[in-house]
């Protein structure tokens, strides 16, 4: 009997055992005797939303292929500047593509390019549309024609292996200027071209829009050009005149002074052929090939610099070309976006002798550029353009 109720007593003590475990763990906590325990909202909230490790992907959703391809090609189609509001802006935006298409691009995207523009090949030479502002050599890196020029010969060999040619520059023609560009497909070709062109028998014809009306109409300009220091706030060089007459002290006369050293012979042949709004077109053909001899001429030989031509139209100081009122208007340009307009400088026309074949003679049409502005100025270009 006594074991009997021991037995119950222990029951009874680990009945009110228990009830004091439950009521405890079911009794609220007081916030006041426990500050730690209590979380500020921002946490509590935070604690909610993250229950993982990993909270960048429940915040934001990772895109599927399909939703990323679409959203590319939506950015793809989105206009990388307003539209232009007004004439002016979009003539000025269509100059800054104009000059700056095909500079800084993949080596690849510009031999494409000289592919398609391809105006003559033989198994000796080839001919190519040359683009304004792309350098023929180029020292600091930048995409050149001669830097293109193998894969430009392994296109033209059908992408084999190894080309069945390697093309060479042999004439050279301005970063600023555009044009029949002539290559050769062998060093032996190259070198002979090259003595054709000493001896005056490579002849290759300029078009340029000029600002102001070249007078005589039709002549020959025959002075030397020099490389001189222009002093100033911005020193630089530029090339110059350095005359071999000079008027005489009474003013009736010209006399002859003693030619500079370092100066070299220059000649160009020029001819207008059309004039209006106080601008020109007109046909240059260099004899010589002095560093820019058809630029010094017409600036400071004919007082007609090169439309676009921002270097040579000071003498003095480094600023864009300042053009008169009437052109400015006639071009829907302000003064101040002059800065703008590339220089109108093309290589129309290229004839090599022929020594044991016919003679090759080619002609490279006008950038679009070039005829705008001679729509605009209302200059007719010769009808052999208007048929290519």
């Amino acid at each position: 009997m006594n074991a009997f109720k021991r037995t119950v007593n222990v029951v009874n003590d680990w009945r009110h055992s228990l009830t004091t475990v439950f009521s405890r763990s079911i009794t609220p906590v007081n916030s006041g005797q426990f500050p730690s325990a209590r979380l500020s909202p921002k946490r509590s909230r935070t604690t909610d939303a993250k229950p993982g490790p990993v909270t960048g992907e429940a915040q934001k959703p990772r895109l599927s292929a399909i939703d990323l391809a679409r959203k590319v090609r939506e950015k793809a189609k989105a206009p990388a500047t307003p539209p232009p509001s007004s004439t002016q802006q979009k003539r000025v935006q269509d100059l800054k593509r104009f000059s700056t298409q095909l500079q800084s691009v993949h080596p690849n995207v510009l031999a494409k390019h000289l592919h398609r523009s391809l105006l003559y090949q033989d198994d000796h030479v080839v001919v190519i549309n040359k683009p304004y502002g792309v350098a023929l050599r180029e020292d600091t890196g930048v995409t050149s024609i001669c830097s293109v020029l193998p894969v430009l010969s392994k296109m033209m060999s059908g992408n084999k292996i190894k080309s069945d040619f390697q093309l060479l520059p042999c004439l050279g023609l301005e970063k600023e200027a555009s044009g029949a560009l002539l290559l050769a497909k062998r060093a032996e070709v190259a070198e002979n071209i090259v003595n054709f062109q000493r001896n005056n028998q490579v002849q290759i014809t300029y078009w340029v829009i000029t600002v102001g009306v070249p007078v005589p109409s039709e002549g020959v300009i025959d002075i030397p050009i020099i490389e001189r220091e222009v002093t100033g706030p911005q020193p630089h060089y530029k090339m110059a005149l350095s005359p071999l007459f000079k008027m005489n002290d009474a003013g009736d006369g010209l006399t002859r002074v003693r030619a500079h050293r370092q100066a070299h012979s220059a000649v160009t042949r020029y001819k207008v052929l059309d004039s209006s709004c106080g601008c020109s077109l007109v046909e240059l053909q260099p004899s010589t090939g002095v560093k820019h001899q058809m630029r010094v001429h017409m600036a400071f030989g004919l007082t007609c610099p090169i439309l676009g031509d921002h270097k040579y139209s000071h003498w003095n100081k480094l600023a864009p070309q300042k053009l008169p009122e009437r052109v400015l208007k006639k071009l829907g340009l302000e003064q101040s976006k002059s800065r703008h307009l590339p220089l109108h400088l093309h290589a129309r026309r290229l004839t090599l002798p022929g020594a044991q074949r016919a003679g090759v003679s080619v002609r490279c049409p006008a950038p679009k550029y070039f005829t705008q502005t001679s729509t605009l100025l209302q200059l007719t270009l010769p009808l052999e353009e208007q048929q290519d």
